[in-house]
């Protein structure tokens, strides 16, 4: 007898979440049957898309999300006792699976984990994961950067805006941050060595533009929407490209009654802009071949991946709602 434990949506979200939004169960598991697997959470990821996407589950549903799991009883010839591997089970201890019957297409939801080396598992839900492959296809697929260019990123010390610059410095652009505490800045700065940073909080964000780039800015790299993104896109450059990854500024806002912002189609239309959004989904069937992309920047030393880390299933509340506030440099995880 296996009692899992998991976190459900107890109440919909009301702008900005609180541990009052979940609620921690207890369920006995059935018995496997043929073709199943029994998995054991290791990681769990908290992403920001789990706010906006949470607005469309009911409440009573198990808290969307993805883990780093180990196989700890098998009834399916295909998979070992002890393998690694990454789903998309929620927040959950544990759980049953069946791989035979999961969806082939769109975003991966379950794969033996490929071999790290001497990497930490973890990396699946961060550099070698999702937010990896969200960083490499979303920025160079879309945004198709050059040597020499100039490149903007809003939060730039999240999973994504970190794996972003680090392409785009390798690339040989100008890479310009922003941030929302003077410790990221100072760390974007030291660390990642951005050529220029600031704090969004306490810098205008015309005024450090026509600082840092006065004669415009060639990609910008689009995490949070808002009266940010129409300023940096009135300081593109002609045929400049924009890459939509997505709007955290909205998130914990009533999607019925979101924020007005400035006008964008007058920059759009004279500068000859090109936006576009994406979902990582999109390169579903390039996804291990980014991962592999990625390892392969991080043997040769050029893929810095910070995590931060918060101990505790029972922690994950607070590492979402911690996550959402900003408090992390690079990937948040939960180590059961």
């Amino acid at each position: 007898m296996v009692i899992a434990k998991r976190f459900i949506l107890e109440k919909p979200f009301n702008g900005a979440p609180t541990e009052d939004n979940f609620k921690l169960l207890e369920e006995e598991l059935d018995e496997l049957i043929k073709g199943e697997i029994l998995v054991e959470a290791i990681w769990l990821s908290v992403d920001p898309y789990i706010r906006p996407y949470s607005n469309h589950v009911s409440p009573g549903t198990t808290v969307m999300g993805t883990q780093i799991a180990k196989i700890i009883k098998s009834n399916n010839q295909d998979y070992k006792v002890g393998q690694i591997v990454f789903c998309s089970t929620g927040w959950r201890t544990f759980s049953i699976i069946n791989p035979t019957t999961l969806q082939k297409d769109g975003m991966p939801t379950f794969y033996v984990l490929p071999d790290f080396g001497n990497l930490s598992p973890s990396l699946g839900l961060g550099v070698l994961g999702m937010p990896g492959n969200t960083a490499l296809f979303g920025f160079l697929n879309i945004c198709d950067p050059k040597p020499g260019e100039t490149v903007v990123i809003s939060a730039a010390a999240g999973a994504v805006g970190i794996h972003v610059g680090q392409i785009a410095k390798n690339l040989g652009c100008y890479v310009i941050g922003f941030a929302g505490s003077d410790h990221k800045v100072k760390w974007l700065k030291e660390v990642l060595k951005f050529d220029a940073v600031f704090n969004y909080k306490t810098k205008d964000v015309n005024a450090a533009l026509l600082e840092a780039a006065p004669h415009g800015v060639d990609c910008y790299f689009d995490n949070v929407g808002g009266d940010f993104s129409s300023a940096v896109i009135y300081r593109m450059k002609n045929f400049g490209r924009v890459s939509v990854c997505g709007s955290i500024s909205s998130y914990n806002t009533n999607p019925k009654n979101l924020p007005k912002v400035s006008m964008l189609q007058p920059a759009i239309v004279f500068k000859q802009l090109k936006i576009e959004g994406f979902i990582v989904s999109r390169w579903a069937d390039k996804w291990q071949s980014g991962i592999e992309h990625n390892l392969n920047l991080i043997k040769e030393g050029k893929l810095i991946y910070p995590e931060y880390i918060i101990q505790g299933f029972e922690s994950l509340p607070q590492a979402f709602i911690g996550m959402l506030n900003g408090e992390n440099i690079g990937k948040t995880l939960v180590k059961v």
